[in-house]
């Protein structure tokens, strides 16, 4: 029989509809943007450049023209482009233009899984998810820790809410960022880890403000000071996970420095502050936590002892 005869061309074992049927099955999936800031444009080009189809909505569409000249499909209403795709990403400036949208879908968020990138708090993640899951979507709350050209490559991007939500589309998430982190079933999980690092970072900052500050009433550059910031930055970070272990356990010795020691250092730097004319609240604010930890009988201690400053009251926490 010849290879050319239309049986052979349509069985359903041809290897070449086989291979076909598998380049369908590999192609990337759909995926619908909302929101076309600078984060959104640049989710959306991480889709774009892996291949998936990308339909985009932004309130003023003039914005959308980067990314359509790229090859994304721009949609008249975010109904339009939710009804688009299974993946939805809504990445806008504040929840409410995210309920304003939801408010606009109607029905077309059924069987679709719809991952809020807007930064947020455990409440808004909460009131989200119960808004999505009553128009019949699956709902995941995420925060992006990276700024807009990390996106597709190194960006650290957290998730939180259904597993099953999650992961059929995680190949998807994944192209945003090689740190895409599922964090569990509860949706609140992404906005408190947000916040929990947005603290660290300006606690961080302020710190390198202060010290700059001083050196600077000294006649030192702040680039002078860089790189010794840096390194006594990179000092306390690999204290970081032990601090993390006596807080889980609850104990806090101190092998290297008591909190009543670090009170003194703390005075320090509270009186060449004063001396040098510089801002005093930063240093004061460290002090006084320390003071009211050295009351509380933590003056020996180590210094995550101080987390107790942090925590709710006893009764609060019990």
């Amino acid at each position: 029989m010849s290879t050319d005869s239309p049986h052979s061309a349509t069985s359903p074992t041809s290897p070449a509809k086989k291979h076909a049927t598998q380049d369908r099955d590999d192609a990337p999936p759909p995926v619908t943007v909302l929101g076309l800031g600078l984060m959104g444009r640049a989710l959306a080009e991480a889709f774009l450049r892996a291949g998936h189809p990308t339909t985009v909505w932004n309130r003023t569409a003039a914005k959308a023209e980067p990314v359509v000249a790229q090859g994304a499909k721009l949609a008249g209403s975010p109904g339009d482009a939710v009804a688009a795709a299974p993946l939805v990403i809504v990445c806008v400036a504040n929840h409410d233009a995210v309920r304003e949208i939801l408010d606009s879908l109607g029905d077309v968020l059924d069987g679709r899984v719809l991952v809020n990138l807007t930064s947020g708090t455990s409440r808004t993640a909460r009131e989200t998810a119960e808004r999505v899951e009553r128009k019949g979507g699956a709902y995941l709350d995420g925060a992006v820790l990276a700024a807009p050209p990390g996106i597709g490559a190194e960006a650290v991007i957290l998730c939180s809410g259904p597993r099953s939500a999650f992961d059929p589309h995680e190949p998807a998430l994944k192209v945003l960022g090689t740190g895409m982190t599922y964090l569990g079933e509860d949706h609140t999980l992404s906005s408190l880890y947000d916040v929990a690092v947005l603290g660290l970072m300006w606690g961080i900052l302020n710190g390198f403000l202060q010290g700059a500050a001083l050196l600077g009433a000294a006649g030192v550059k702040a680039t002078a000071f860089a790189p010794i910031a840096t390194t006594g930055i990179a000092t306390v970070a690999d204290w970081v996970a032990g601090y993390a272990r006596q807080i889980d356990d609850g104990t806090y010795p101190a092998p290297d420095a008591t909190i009543g020691t670090h009170l003194t250092a703390m005075e320090h730097l509270v009186h060449e502050s004063e001396s040098l004319g510089v801002s005093t609240e930063f240093p004061r604010l460290v002090k006084d936590l320390a003071e009211r930890a050295v009351a509380d009988g933590r003056g020996g201690d180590g210094y995550a002892a101080m987390i107790e400053q942090f925590r709710p009251p006893a009764a609060a926490r019990s």
